[in-house]
């Protein structure tokens, strides 16, 4: 029988599953496949970063970007507990995530060795396959059922390699498994089908919510809002849905929210949930009947009572439905939802066409909207940056991702790092806070290191905003929030990338234009004055909160200039 060794059959079989690069750090117990990694250099790119925290956070968001498994590495101990964080993003996201992790020799397992932990029990929490590697001919099919059940069930599979186990001898035919995956073909239930077509056509007032689920439905979604004349609001994973400014879209639900989209969902007499199961129970209406439409059983009605579920591809249902409900003739309600958003738009626009210093988000994110590409991938971080990129940027074929479910700070940079490994000729743009971009800013030298060209803008307002308000709404003093002055621009210089420093509104649309044009990373370090994350002008005393309390006050009392949904819709139901 022919003979490998077990590191050579784990690059075999990363290479038949199309894996073509890897995040990570090297170290002791973790060398002997770094060796076969060195090896296949030319199939498989290795990523050294500065953090395992970024390896991680790297490959959940080429996960996101590409629909593919990400693959991360590292050694035993320390360096695997740095990944929890990105792999407790993937898990709660639900994508795909392949973690190889070192560990200390077979023989020396449960010595107490040095940087020896019991890494299953550490990922038992996080992983939907976590198996430690016991004899060498097994590896590369735990391998293989590993990546099957990191794809089947969405989720982070972990797969622990005892130091000694890549450089032993195996027979090249004892292959229990083999590198092949497929996606089930899910049926609707042909009665929810027609239940759901019932609800249709009796429905008045439908509003669509929109989640990650249907992303790759967008002609799909629109045939359907414009067949039952329904208006779309999207959650934050599935901002892109469609367009921003196509004429039936509301903008975000909750807490990153708009009034229109906030005022619909008061008004609905049916709400139509495609590809989400959105977890604030308080932004959706009280009694109002309820479609939902999900790949996966387990989220039907999980958060609000459903009148019928479909289980199905969006892809697949709304077509059907589109063809067997009757036209809504009755265009009413959703030509007052759009009336209602044209009003919005022109009532942010006032705050983003100032020209004026101090520099506030509102200003900065128009000036990135003019120089994004059209198929351009926005990694955005979390905190006050996620609530003013979904408000104000304005999607039209680009991709946005960012920690939706997690919300861990620090995703920002390893997302634009992924999104350039994942397709070197798009544009690739990370849009952090001070905060959350210092967390991982040592692996801006990663992307210099590669030669990745991503623009980093940096809101820099020298706080932990989102935090501060959340304390003052609590009746607290601010405590711990302010955050040490830092050259970001300085840094970038510094570790061989560009940086521009803008502090004066005149110097916005030139950076923005340099760092368009640029070769290498860039940070554009943008000095923006402190602001709540809410719409319009208010006041200190009405500090930024999540409570519905606070938005519905804040809506309802009219404090955007703008006419409420119900008084525009009273004479005609």
């Amino acid at each position: 029988m022919a003979k490998t060794t077990a590191g050579q059959a784990l690059i075999r079989s990363l290479q038949e599953w199309n894996i073509d690069h890897i995040y990570g750090l090297p170290g002791d117990s973790i060398n002997n496949v770094m060796e076969e990694l060195r090896k296949a250099k030319e199939q498989i790119k290795f990523i050294g970063v500065r953090h395992e925290e970024a390896a991680s956070l790297a490959a959940s968001s080429y996960a996101k970007i590409t629909g593919k498994i990400g693959v991360c590495l590292s050694i035993a101990g320390p360096g695997a507990v740095h990944l929890l964080n990105g792999m407790y993003d993937a898990a709660s996201d639900g994508v795909p995530m392949l973690v190889l992790a070192g560990q200390v020799s077979t023989e020396k397992l449960g010595r107490d060795d040095f940087q020896e932990i019991n890494l299953q029990r550490m990922f038992d929490d996080v992983a939907v396959f976590n198996k430690t590697v016991q004899r060498a001919d097994t590896l590369p099919d735990l391998l293989n059922q590993a990546i099957k059940t990191a794809y089947a069930k969405k989720g982070v599979a972990v797969l622990t390699i005892p130091d000694d186990i890549p450089v032993q001898e195996i027979d090249e035919s004892l292959m229990y498994t083999s590198s092949v995956f497929r996606e089930a073909q899910i049926v609707p239930n042909g009665e929810d089908l027609k239940k759901a077509v019932t609800y249709l056509n009796e429905a008045k007032r439908p509003v669509i919510l929109a989640g990650k689920g249907a992303l790759h439905a967008r002609k799909e979604v629109e045939a359907f809002s414009e067949r039952f004349g329904a208006p779309v609001v999207v959650t934050l994973p599935g901002k892109g849905v469609i367009p921003d400014d196509h004429p039936s879209n509301l903008g975000n639900l909750g807490q990153i929210g708009t009034k229109p989209a906030y005022e619909a969902m008061e008004e609905t007499d049916l709400l139509i949930m495609i590809g989400t199961s959105f977890p604030y129970r308080d932004y959706l209406p009280e009694k109002a009947k309820a479609i939902q439409i999900d790949m996966e059983p387990t989220q039907i009605g999980k958060r609000y009572p459903v009148s019928v579920g479909i289980v199905g591809d969006a892809k697949e249902v709304l077509p059907w439905l589109t063809a067997h409900g009757a036209f809504q003739e009755d265009r009413h309600f959703l030509e007052k939802c759009q009336e209602n958003m044209e009003n919005w738009w022109r009532h942010i626009g006032k705050d983003e066409q100032k020209e004026e210093t101090p520099i506030t988000a509102h200003q900065v994110i128009p000036q990135l909207q003019k120089i994004v590409e059209d198929d351009a991938i926005l990694s955005v971080d979390v905190g006050n940056v996620t609530v003013w990129m979904a408000r104000h940027f304005r999607i039209t074929n680009q991709q946005f991702i960012i920690s939706s479910w997690l919300a861990t700070m620090g995703c920002g940079l390893p997302g634009a790092i992924a999104a350039k490994m994942a397709y070197p000729e798009r544009q690739a743009v990370a849009v952090c806070g001070d905060g959350g971009f210092s967390m991982v800013m040592q692996d801006f030298l990663t992307a210099v290191k590669y030669k990745l060209p991503i623009i980093v803008v940096v809101l820099n307002n020298e706080k932990i905003g989102m935090i501060k308000y959340e304390q003052e709404v609590g009746g607290h003093l601010d405590y711990a929030v302010d955050l040490q002055p830092f050259n970001f621009a300085r840094f970038a210089d510094v570790s061989g990338g560009i940086g521009y420093r803008v502090e004066e509104f005149e110097e916005l649309a030139p950076a923005f234009e340099k760092a368009a044009l640029a070769t290498k990373p860039v940070i554009l370090d943008i000095h923006i004055k402190e602001q709540p994350p809410l719409p319009g002008k208010i006041g200190y005393s009405q500090a930024f909160s999540y409570s519905k309390y606070l938005l519905k006050n804040f809506f309802e009392n009219h404090e955007v200039e703008m006419p409420p949904l119900k008084k525009s819709l009273k004479r005609f139901f």
